[in-house]
């Protein structure tokens, strides 16, 4: 029997919690409102959804969508409660869990299923445990992996229990939209389409890959393994203790993805001289992405090599935004390395085609600099982030 792994996805979250703690509002179009300046909505019942009203529209645009729209402030300990009480019911079935947010988290739950004659019977369980117990519905999505998972989850919502082995990957990924493909951007997806890739299976079906390394860079293989039903990242249960991490909140919400990309880019550079001044590295990239309502999503992806470059810290970290991005302002970005290591304690396997890559004179200097300062603050000019304005 092969892994068999549940992405647990709590439908339309806050505003479920804000039914639950005001029943008059069941049935009725609801939105949580955030307390952005530019007045952006955070989450929408499904009542409400059905006039067009989504996140991170503005709210002045979903009262013209839905005019008898109720507007809710968020009770942000409140989810936090409820989150708790549902992560902890998962765990009562694996201690294989990893939450990726507020409202949703893996799990695997191949040992767990084989107590229960029928396989898909864990599911139903856990969904009813959730709404009897707290009154929260959710989607659950069953595969051989966590992509697979993630995709399955989102096709039946809300309540529903969608199972997506490899073999009905042609049947039911390949025609969905390749907007919808978890890992391509809103940024990504109009590329593919100038290149007539408009559906799942047309990227998992093309040929030109070359042209697809000019979008994708060094992630192109795992984006086509994907498209293909195939991932083989790992769910991680907990943050090693052993962590360095770097992080920056905005006095305005950040929502040009350019602008995200060069907080990444200085955080990621800033983080690479902590290791270096400490002689470490790590193998497990995080980032922390806290939005204007509050609520935030914690990303991780476990490497094959360790890593403490600021190059190889920033390609990760971004592809760890780039597959989860999600349109809404944003508050605040981390980024962080954990399983640190002693840089000579690992040994690093050595391309013989490749020539070992030496420091420039102005960086030997600037490394000594930072080594013999309490805190590193020398860099190079060219690595120096121009701002806008």
């Amino acid at each position: 029997m092969g892994k068999v792994i549940y992405h647990i996805d709590l439908n339309s979250f806050f505003a479920s919690a804000e039914i639950l703690l005001n029943p008059s509002l069941q049935g009725k179009p609801i939105a949580v409102a955030g307390h952005s300046r530019r007045g952006v909505i955070s989450t929408a019942s499904y009542e409400a959804r059905q006039y067009g009203v989504n996140s991170a529209m503005p709210t002045a645009m979903a009262l013209k969508l839905c005019p008898d729209l109720i507007l809710v402030n968020g009770h942000h300990s409140y989810y936090e409660e409820l989150s708790q009480k549902f992560i902890n019911t998962i765990k009562k079935y694996s201690t294989l869990v990893e939450q990726a947010s507020i409202d949703e988290c893996y799990a695997d739950m191949t040992e767990a299923v084989k107590q229960f004659k029928k396989p898909m019977d864990l599911a139903w369980q856990i969904q009813t445990e959730l709404l009897n117990d707290f009154g929260l519905k959710c989607s659950i999505g069953v595969a051989p992996n966590k992509f697979l998972a993630k995709m399955a989850s989102e096709m039946k919502k809300p309540m529903g229990i969608t199972v997506l082995r490899i073999q009905e990957v042609p049947i039911k990924l390949w025609p969905l939209a390749i907007d919808e493909m978890r890992g391509v951007g809103k940024k990504t997806a109009p590329h593919l389409h100038e290149m007539g890739i408009h559906t799942i299976g047309d990227l998992a079906n093309f040929k030109e890959i070359e042209k697809l390394r000019m979008i994708f860079g060094k992630n192109t293989d795992t984006v086509l393994q994907r498209a293909n039903g195939f991932d083989d990242s790992e769910i991680i249960c907990e943050w090693d203790v052993k962590t360095m991490s770097q992080s920056t909140t905005f006095s305005n919400d950040l929502t040009d993805y350019d602008e995200i990309k060069s907080v990444f880019l200085e955080l990621s550079q800033k983080l690479s001289r902590r290791l270096d001044y400490d002689g470490k590295t790590g193998n497990l990239v995080s980032i922390t992405i806290k939005y204007f309502d509050f609520t935030s999503n914690n990303r991780s992806k476990k490497l094959t090599e360790y890593i403490h470059s600021s190059e190889d810290i920033f390609q990760n970290a971004l592809d760890l935004f780039d597959e989860n991005v999600e349109d809404i302002p944003i508050r605040l970005i981390g980024v962080g390395i954990s399983n640190l290591k002693q840089t000579n304690e690992v040994q690093v396997q050595i391309n013989i085609f490749e020539q070992p890559q030496e420091l420039s004179k102005t960086e030997q200097l600037i490394k000594e600099l930072n080594r013999s300062c309490s805190t590193p603050s020398f860099k190079t000019a060219s690595s120096i982030i121009k701002k806008k304005g």
